[in-house]
């Protein structure tokens, strides 16, 4: 190949940028053309291509968000969007594509490589939901968010002696408020995976009030259910004073950390390795810190599971 293309697509996470600089540099060490595609599967359909040149990645290592924009695209759904994209593709040259999202983004990777057009799927989204890789580029910036804002809400919670709900992002997948939950001591964390029981959570904040207990933190991942209801429902119940607080937009902001920066620069590093092997539909991931790559189609009829023994931990020590 001498020319190929990259797009971030999807919901953006910190490490995005640090990946498309890898793109671009890996693929001009040897010698080869990169083109950054804006606003993602959009931009392959209007044609928003430009080329990079290595001053072009430079100073966005440690910059949260994507330079190259991010966008939804019903359009690129439909097998006539689609060509639409690949002829823009073969216009320019560009003999293949590294696409960084989430399962959505794979998806519109998988449909590239059923026309015959070589894609490497990246992954990067803070819910960690991809399956065939351990992490995904930008959990664990997000994990940190999380975790710092949990930090100051047990601090007021501790002054007031209140109950706080707080609810965090992840789509469907649980391993945001898992990981924070136990990171942070949570007496309580709701994930999607997991069955709970609103009565043994009452009771539970009813005995650790009942022996003392000044504060608690419960964490809802957002795929259970709305933290506002959840909290009504523990106010009504208990009659203690309980608070909820939203995390929101801001988990998939700030500055990636030390881990997402290699993380995404050794996942993005591999998949122009791949497209310059000849490889298409596969996607890049981290297992037992290893970089492997399996068949997209494959991970995406997968189902995500959380780690069943950390759940486990996390009741066991939040008695």
């Amino acid at each position: 190949m001498k020319k190929i293309g990259v797009l971030t697509s999807g919901g953006d996470s910190p490490g995005m940028n640090a990946a498309i600089r890898a793109v671009v540099r890996k693929a001009i060490y040897h010698g080869v053309e990169v083109y950054g595609v804006k606003y993602g599967f959009a931009g392959l359909i209007s044609n928003d291509i430009d080329k990079l040149e290595i001053g072009d990645v430079g100073d966005i290592i440690h910059r949260g968000g994507t330079k190259l924009y991010t966008a939804r695209c019903e359009e690129f759904k439909t097998p006539e969007g689609r060509q639409v994209a690949v002829d823009n593709l073969n216009a320019l040259g560009i003999e293949g594509l590294v696409v960084i999202g989430g399962d959505g983004s794979f998806q519109g990777a998988e449909k590239l490589t059923e026309i015959g057009y070589p894609t490497i799927g990246v992954p990067g989204t803070i819910d960690n939901d991809i399956p065939g890789t351990d992490y995904t580029i930008g959990f664990d910036t997000a994990l940190n968010t999380v975790i710092n804002a949990i930090d100051k809400i047990r601090d007021t919670a501790t002054s007031h002696e209140r109950t706080y709900v707080i609810e965090v992002m992840g789509r469907n997948a649980g391993d945001l408020a898992l990981w924070s939950g136990l990171a942070d001591g949570a007496e309580t964390i709701l994930i999607p995976e997991e069955d709970h029981n609103m009565e043994d959570i009452i009771s539970r904040l009813k005995r650790g009030h009942e022996r003392g207990k000044k504060h608690s933190i419960i964490i809802v991942a957002e795929g259970v259910g709305s933290g506002p209801e959840f909290g009504q429902k523990i106010k009504d119940a208990t009659e203690l004073e309980t608070r909820v607080t939203v995390l929101g937009h801001i988990q998939r902001g700030g500055s990636p950390t030390g881990y997402d920066r290699v993380l995404a620069s050794r996942l993005a590093a591999n998949a122009v390795e791949l497209l310059l092997d000849g490889e298409q539909g596969r996607m890049v991931g981290i297992s037992n810190n290893k970089v492997v790559h399996r068949n997209i189609s494959e991970a995406l009829a997968e189902k995500h599971v959380v780690d069943s023994d950390m759940y486990k931990l996390s009741q066991e020590l939040s008695i």
